[in-house]
């Protein structure tokens, strides 16, 4: 497994190994022993998720402000733009943000940890997004940032008017979010 940082420390992309030949093609997504030898990290997985959406649809910027979840997320049909932003107070990257494609296509997967908010935007004509975590879903705690809030100033890769869910239209800016130590 190859290991690409991103501007944020912590916020990974990677890109597991593809073994092809005339039958096609076969991957292993997820081993344990293999993401700590190249990450570092020993992590519990609780909870699997899938959606599928439609070119345009901008999700996000979601976080759990108790029981935080580490993501892994993994885009089993079409393209994302994905982004995670720095939400921990202690961190010299507050406020930051990193944005990265991940596509089927790539096989790359990208590794959001606790203290980031999440959100991508489908950049295909559909996209299916499956995403591991270290937490369960709590949606008492569950959080929302404007993902066009200015002082962010994510570079989202728009093609006209974003498809946004209710509550991310009417989440909080940065200066209002709740945020970690």
């Amino acid at each position: 497994m190859k290991v690409i940082e991103t501007a944020l420390p912590g916020v990974l992309v990677l890109e597991p190994r593809v073994f092809s030949d005339p039958r096609g093609w076969f991957m292993e997504v997820f081993n344990r022993r293999a993401f700590r030898e190249a990450t570092g990290l020993e992590l519990d997985f609780v909870q699997d998720n899938v959606s599928r959406s439609a070119r345009n649809v901008l999700r996000g910027l979601h976080y759990q402000i108790q029981q935080p979840q580490g993501k892994l997320i993994r885009v089993l049909a079409g393209e994302i733009w994905d982004v995670a932003v720095d939400l921990r107070r202690s961190s010299r990257t507050f406020g930051k943000w990193a944005g990265f494609r991940v596509s089927a296509e790539s096989a790359r997967l990208a590794w959001i940890p606790q203290g980031f908010a999440h959100g991508f935007l489908v950049t295909s004509d559909s996209a299916e997004v499956q995403y591991k975590t270290t937490d369960y879903y709590a949606p008492q705690h569950e959080r929302a940032m404007l993902w066009s809030d200015p002082a962010l100033g994510i570079e989202w890769p728009l093609a006209g008017e974003p498809i946004v869910a209710d509550k991310d239209w009417a989440a909080k800016r940065f200066a209002e979010a709740e945020t970690y130590a």
